[in-house]
């Protein structure tokens, strides 16, 4: 018989493993999302990523805001399930619910543990200038991302690539480790090593101030700032343009160019931007309410003057 599983994950990361549970032919008890939120022009409620897949599915989908009560954690512990998975869920698993599954509850994290434990391990490895990233399984217990590996693979970060690229590059890697890790648990076969203590580093969630470019770093800190938020949230700036108001837009991508010059100065009409130290040239951005564009169409709407500083 397979195994049962509790299935517990809300983003885009998340959906993979699920469609790959679902098509492996484990015995999914329920899905547990985070509650829909509004997005959209009409501020509509929208379920997440994993509800929408798990739904069409017709697996039970349960949108708790807590499982610290002793309804929702009596409710988990009555599904009967042998193990869960758990990717980018968005809510602690107290220790009650953890002790409720009796094989264990395994996460898939997008690091190399223990580097970039927390919520923004993808954005913050690009942003540290990391040249390799990957995905960890590991059994869960109380801490923060501390629980025991059971396994992982690394990927190399390439110098342009971006969060939303690497995200795309770990999230069925992801699935793949768990389908192993799970194969192994059922065989009796999984082997799980303690996290080494040294190395330990924090991925805190990003905050929107940090999201504002800062011209005064040098060209390779502002480079892999951008691209370590983007797509979302975006690294952002405002253009003066030659009429009008300055035009905020998201930086979205950039290539390291030649050339200097007080911090925040467009040095040409390709937009390339002067930094504490070299230069940057903008390649893709957007503007609010639009499209991502490369910055020739950008440029074709709006003239930005060489000499023009960035705010």
């Amino acid at each position: 018989m397979p195994l049962r599983l509790i299935f517990m994950g809300t983003p885009d990361f998340a959906v993979p493993p699920l469609v790959e549970l679902v098509g492996r032919g484990y015995d999914v008890a329920a899905v547990y999302a985070r509650a829909p939120k509004p997005a959209g022009r009409g501020m509509e409620l929208q379920p997440s990523p994993v509800e929408r897949a798990a739904r069409q599915f017709g697996l039970p989908v349960l949108t708790h805001n807590t499982l610290r009560t002793g309804d929702t954690q009596a409710e988990f512990a009555a599904h009967g399930a042998d193990a869960a998975v758990v990717v980018a869920y968005g809510l602690i698993l107290p220790k009650s619910v953890l002790d409720a599954v009796p094989l264990g509850c395994f996460n898939i994290h997008a690091s190399l543990l223990p580097r970039w434990r927390g919520a923004a391990p993808i954005n913050r490895a690009i942003m540290a200038g990391d040249t390799e990233s990957g995905v960890t399984v590991m059994r869960m217990d109380e801490g923060l991302d501390t629980g025991a590996m059971a396994t992982a693979e690394r990927v190399t970060i390439g110098p342009d690539m971006t969060a939303g690229e690497l995200h795309d590059t770990l999230a069925p890697l992801g699935a793949d480790l768990m389908l192993r890790a799970l194969g192994a648990l059922e065989r009796g076969a999984l082997v799980l090593t303690p996290q080494p203590q040294d190395g330990v580093t924090y991925a805190a969630k990003i905050d929107k101030n940090e999201t504002r470019i800062d011209w005064s770093q040098p060209a390779e800190a502002v480079h892999d700032h951008i691209r370590g938020l983007s797509p979302f949230p975006g690294a952002w700036c405002e253009i003066p343009a030659d009429a009008g108001q300055p035009v905020r837009v998201k930086v979205l991508r950039t290539t390291r160019a030649d050339g200097s010059g007080p911090p925040g100065t467009v040095l040409d009409d390709r937009l390339t931007i002067a930094c504490g130290s070299g230069a940057i040239r903008m390649a893709a951005l957007q503007r609010a309410g639009r499209q991502p564009m490369r910055t020739a169409d950008f440029l074709r709407g709006v003239s930005v003057a060489a000499g023009a500083v960035l705010g």
